[in-house]
């Protein structure tokens, strides 16, 4: 019943030719369903200026439930149920919020106006990029063919019965006016909107490098929203790594130093970090870690773009597989980069009190004693780690997000804030065991000088040697906290990255 009276209600703003208000040019030039590509020059020959404004305002006065020439979200609500559209509040506010212009929590009639021709556009867009075939319908292939494209995997029968929800003549194909009709009052849910609902490698920061980056729509590109999203994620991961430096620096220092024979524990190893620099050095190291996170994103991006431009794909999004590919060459590249900088924080978070006066001491000391070559003490363990770190990362929170949404997401992709918390820790959490000991072995081989006589050891060398002395469990020391600052990181990173976006002016979703 809601879907019947959906239709009647929209069509009452729509010209009788099947263009929309103000829209008839991109009706006509996009070549949708139903009025074809003449729909456009028919409508501005049939539709009259006064005709259009007459349908609008009857449409606005109906949901003007108090009369006071705007819409609030309770107008909406209770007008919107009247007339069979019933809506979340959440599915409101994203509306008013939309067409708000002047910010006063309310849409008058100019602004309504304005967000039914803003969002009609939207729409014909996401319409155009699911009509594979270009025959301006869309059927249950194409949106399964669209959705595997963004790596999420559905089944026909599913497919099917997103169709249904729109199909008003049974057809079990969606024209454009079909299209338009179901979405025109209703917040944008379309299928581009899962990869922006689960944006994860900008989000959630747990001090590791080696996420894949997140993919940036045309729109996002074209408005300069890309550079903010980076920027808040930049914010968002110095705040995190802050608050969690001492944790960070615990695990480096039973990576380096614990063994079977000096068994550091958690509250042991914070009382000797206390005893050994005052509270303030369970923050060394941190310095150097917050100030990489702006050359490594920047270089990881650009490096991401070149990449995909490189592979050829004519997508606007990569699938999973080219996504891990360009995504795990982006970071090697980055880390490439950025790589005597790890090293220093390893030095930094490993040092005694007044052995360096600071980062700049600390690199001039390994360069006069170590050469350059100690820069990259620890590279082809890093570089190894980014394969099974990425892609285990990817790979499992790609499976729970279309766990999800084929689960649970019945009116909207948005998944929420505590799925995207709980989607982002495991997965995160999963990347790091898969690739714990190469990064063990990384550190390790970055700390050799500051341990007074040690020899130099190759990679194989010293997994060797610390399975034969302290077992397989040896190549996972310093692991508990590591995991133990998982969770705060990830939701640090994610109030101050929604706190970050609202400052920077990026729409939120």
């Amino acid at each position: 019943a809601r879907r019947s009276l959906a239709s009647p209600v929209v069509s009452g703003v729509l010209c009788p030719c099947g263009s929309s208000h103000g829209s008839a040019v991109e009706s006509g030039s996009a070549g949708g369903g139903g009025g074809g590509g003449s729909a456009g020059s028919s409508g501005r020959s049939l539709c009259e200026a006064s005709e259009q404004d007459r349908r609008l305002r009857a449409l606005f006065q109906k949901l003007d439930v108090n009369r006071d020439g705007a819409l609030c979200i309770h107008d909406l609500a209770v007008g919107l149920g009247r007339l069979g559209l019933h809506r979340t509040e959440l599915d409101l506010r994203k509306i008013v919020k939309a067409g708000d212009k002047d910010l006063d929590g309310q849409l008058d009639f100019e602004e309504f106006v304005h967000y039914l021709q803003d969002h009609e556009k939207k729409l014909r867009l996401v319409f155009k990029s699911l009509d594979k075939k270009n025959d301006g319908r869309i059927d249950a292939q194409e949106i399964v063919q669209s959705l595997r494209d963004l790596g999420v995997k559905i089944s026909e029968q599913q497919a099917e019965k997103i169709l249904k929800s729109m199909d008003k003549n049974g057809t079990m194909t969606i024209d454009w006016n079909e299209w338009r009709d179901y979405h025109l009052l209703h917040p944008v849910e379309n299928i581009p909107e899962i990869i922006l609902y689960w944006k994860h490698s900008t989000i959630f920061d747990v001090g590791e490098n080696l996420t894949v980056p997140d993919e940036f729509t045309v729109e996002e590109r074209q408005t300069g929203m890309w550079w903010r999203h980076l920027v808040a994620g930049g914010g968002a991961g110095a705040v995190s790594r802050t608050c969690t430096a001492p944790l960070d620096r615990l695990k480096v220092l039973m990576q380096v130093h614990a063994s079977r024979s000096n068994n550091m524990c958690i509250i042991g190893g914070f009382t000797q970090m206390i005893r050994e620099g005052g509270p303030r050095s369970l923050w060394r190291g941190n310095g150097i870690n917050v100030l990489k996170i702006a050359p490594e994103s920047a270089i990881k991006f650009m490096a991401y773009e070149q990449i995909k431009r490189f592979i050829g794909t004519d997508q606007e999004m990569l699938r999973i597989h080219e996504r891990l590919l360009a995504g795990s060459l982006a970071g090697a590249i980055a880390q490439s980069s950025i790589y005597p900088m790890e090293v220093l924080k390893t030095r930094m978070a490993l040092r005694k009190t007044g052995q360096y006066s600071g980062m700049l001491d600390c690199a001039k000391n390994i360069l006069a004693k170590e050469g350059m070559a100690a820069f990259y003490k620890g590279y082809i363990p890093n570089m190894l780690g980014i394969i099974p770190y990425a892609g285990i990362d990817l790979a499992v929170y790609e499976t729970l997000k279309n766990t999800w949404l084929q689960r649970y997401a019945v009116n909207s992709a948005d998944p929420g804030v505590f799925v995207l918390l709980a989607c982002g820790t495991i997965s995160s959490t999963c990347g790091q065991l898969a690739s714990y000991p190469l990064a063990l072995v990384r550190t390790r081989m970055q700390a050799q000088a500051s341990v007074e006589g040690a020899p130099e050891v190759t990679m194989r060398g010293l997994f060797k040697h610390i399975l034969k002395t302290e077992g397989a469990f040896g190549l996972y020391r310093g692991l508990a906290p590591n995991f133990m600052k998982v969770i705060p990181a990830v939701s640090i990173s994610y109030v101050v990255y929604e706190n970050l976006k609202m400052t920077l002016g990026v729409d939120s979703r």
